[in-house]
């Protein structure tokens, strides 16, 4: 499963710093002939110490993590839903990932330049997300006057489709995003193909940067608002410093805590905004390791074994028969398949069975 995240952001937040520390973790191709060779993608491994572990069980001779893909997108202005900057190309780009990371400046410097003069980060989210909202509602008044037309001769797929455009229409006339309505499964089907912007999840990146004023450190009315909108939103965020994040991608893994100290950055930003990615799309994974390889292999939340399978090969879906699993902690924890075999903790499961983060598992097809 290859999952995309669309970087976004005003001008001069950090997007193209952010990039580029991610682009310095990114992963070597030739494990990855699938994705896209585009000097705008950065693929990245999704942190994972379990992968390390069960390798060094196994004496793998390949490790191979789950990834994420990250687009560089263009820098957004006000205006973009009517063709502003690169307007439409922009808005394409955004269409085509599977959820948003939002960029928003943290800090303040006389040496960047602001596009509005001054930094606020919520006044700079409320543009970017209203900008996303304008863009929608122009898809969707547009496709409701076709459906609206085209579904009186009953057919019940575009009968679903325009319920469903009838319920967003208000909510984005109100500036609300469109993943705000309630829809069920049918409506949710319908819309699939028009890939509505405000659809998709966003995670919002708070940049700082060392040495200046940054807006959370100094926890006056910016913050405080900005927290209040994340929990009136039930938003999503990580808290980055993207400038040092890329310096440290050139430090050697063992001296990077003291640099870190030295420069008060406690946190590994960076991994914080892949893992949060890949949550936020409801993403988990299952193991396989032998001598050969041991590999993260990534399937939403809640498939089924059979369905688990498929994200290594057709088959395991189409003709699966059973799947041996054990959870990761434990099969450490006994040291070797085999061993964890011979003691009965080899749990043998079937079709209905729901896969659980950190399974290790062997399929069995006809």
């Amino acid at each position: 499963m290859s999952l995309s995240v669309g970087i976004v952001g005003l001008p001069n937040v950090g997007k193209s710093t952010l990039f580029n520390a991610l682009t310095k973790k990114g992963v070597p191709a030739e494990n990855y002939p699938f994705c896209t060779i585009d000097p705008s993608v950065g693929v990245v491994a999704v942190p994972d110490h379990r992968l390390q572990a069960l390798s060094k069980m196994s004496n793998t001779q390949k490790i191979v993590p789950a990834i994420v893909e990250f687009v560089d997108i263009a820098g957004l202005v006000k205006g973009a839903s009517e063709g502003e900057g690169l307007g439409n190309q922009f808005l394409q780009h955004i269409r085509e990932v599977d959820a948003i990371a939002e960029v928003v400046r943290m800090f303040d410097d006389e040496d960047v330049h602001h596009v509005a003069g001054q930094v606020d980060p919520l006044h700079d989210i409320e543009i970017i997300d209203m900008e996303l909202v304008l863009a929608d509602l122009q898809s969707v008044e547009k496709r409701l006057d076709r459906v609206e037309r085209d579904s009186k001769g009953g057919d019940k797929e575009l009968l679903a489709e325009r319920d469903a455009l009838l319920k967003i229409v208000p909510a984005l006339k109100e500036g609300k995003a469109a993943r705000t309505v309630e829809l069920n499964e049918k409506e949710l089907a319908a819309l699939h193909t028009l890939h509505l912007l405000t659809m998709k999840p966003i995670l919002y990146v708070l940049n700082r940067k060392a040495g200046t004023v940054n807006v959370d450190a100094e926890n006056g009315e910016r913050w405080r608002e900005l927290r209040d909108f994340f929990d009136r939103a039930h938003a999503q965020y990580v808290i980055v410093d993207a400038g040092v994040e890329s310096d440290l991608s050139d430090v050697h893994d063992d001296e990077r805590p003291d640099f870190r100290r030295e420069l008060g950055v406690a946190d590994d930003g960076i991994d914080a905004l892949i893992k949060g990615s890949y949550s936020l799309l409801n993403l988990i994974s299952y193991f396989t390791t032998g001598e050969k390889e041991t590999r993260a292999w990534t399937i939403t939340r809640g498939a089924t074994a059979p369905e688990a399978g498929a994200a290594i090969h057709t088959d395991f879906r189409d003709k699966f028969i059973r799947a041996e699993v054990i959870a990761w902690d434990k099969l450490l924890e006994i040291g070797s398949w085999s061993g964890a075999r011979d003691k009965g903790q080899i749990r043998s499961e079937g079709k209905e069975y729901v896969v659980q983060d950190g399974d290790v598992m062997e399929f069995r097809h006809s």
